[in-house]
């Protein structure tokens, strides 16, 4: 009876190790099909006690799982309450999972909880990590893992601050080898960061990219798709040909960047007769009354408000006339 369970127990390990990714439960009915299952449910528990499986939920099915022999050894000696807890946090990956969500998922009582975790902290089988979304939240994951980009928030945070300054050094020396090259790929200039050692951790392809991009919409370089010799797209990076200029008469005036511009109208709520945001604009110039040029062509009065401001024509030049103010009213 006993070389009949000891039997069954190598034929479901086996199974399992077939089944690296895991072996759910109805796969596991159909392979032992001669066996009762009350038989199956005390080889399954047996493996259980000995850790040499692990069953944990995939949506809504049972899954089995081999322990592998180095975890055995890492797990030796713990509790079942220990067991659970590292089994929810091994599940959760490189995302980690937070104390709130182990609680609701083992039912154990918050100081047990606490004592759990703290005998896994100490046997370096697990290890706690803030989240740059949230810096007073802390999740755990397995001590060999590394947390996932949304933890950390990628190679732009440092010690879950978002490193700006790093930032802006990277984008003048990509700048400045891609000003210098004249015509460069994303390859080109993930060697050059590679090779110049500027950064501490490792700069993924998809990392320079954002760099490079955030160039591209300053509008300091030029992104052009070319043929390639595989007669692929590819993307060349060259100085811009058309730079954005850093001011505006659209962005200086209050009109340019107002957020109820097309609501504006002479009769309206909001017009320029009682716009806010003018009477701050004009205020400077009108109060201390010194010489406000605009383009103009002969005596002009403009109304704004109460205050009635008269141009009078002056000095012509290369681009029009050009009227000065002299007096408010």
């Amino acid at each position: 009876m006993a070389s009949s369970a000891s039997h069954l127990e190598d034929v479901i390990l086996e199974l399992c190790r077939n089944n690296p990714d895991g072996l759910q439960d109805g796969d596991l009915e159909k392979e032992l099909l001669g066996v009762s299952v009350a038989d199956r449910a005390i080889a399954i528990n047996s493996l259980l006690g000995k850790r040499r499986v692990e069953l944990f939920r995939l949506g809504d099915k049972l899954v089995y799982k081999e322990v592998k022999a180095e975890d055995m050894a890492k797990l030796k000696g713990c509790t079942q309450e220990d067991l659970l807890v590292y089994q929810l946090i091994k599940n959760a990956d490189t995302v980690g999972i937070w104390t709130k969500d182990l609680r609701m998922k083992s039912n154990l009582m918050q100081t047990t909880m606490a004592k759990v975790l703290k005998t896994l902290e100490m046997r370096k089988l697990i290890k706690a990590v803030k989240s740059v979304s949230s810096k007073n939240r802390k999740v755990y994951m397995l001590y060999e893992l590394e947390p996932s980009k949304e933890l950390t928030g990628g190679a732009w945070y440092t010690e879950q601050e978002f490193d700006a300054e790093f930032i802006s050094v990277l984008r003048e020396h990509c700048l400045k080898f891609i000003l210098h090259r004249g015509r460069v790929t994303l390859e080109d200039i993930c060697d050059f960061v590679s090779n110049t050692g500027m950064s501490k951790v490792e700069l993924r392809p998809d990392d320079v990219l954002q760099v490079v991009n955030t160039l591209v919409f300053d509008g300091m370089i030029d992104a052009v798709e070319e043929p390639s010799i595989d007669n692929d797209e590819e993307v060349f990076y060259l100085a811009a040909t058309l730079k954005i200029p850093e001011q505006s008469a659209f962005t200086s005036i209050p009109c340019g960047v107002c957020p109820v511009f097309h609501e504006c109208r002479e009769d309206g709520l909001i017009s320029p007769a009682t716009c806010v945001y003018f009477n701050s604009w004009l205020a400077p110039a009108a109060s201390s009354l010194e010489w406000w040029t605009l383009s103009a062509s002969g005596d002009t009065e403009i109304e704004h408000g109460h205050k009635l401001y008269s141009f009078q024509e002056g000095m012509n030049s290369a681009v029009g006339t050009v009227a000065t103010c002299c007096t408010s009213t």
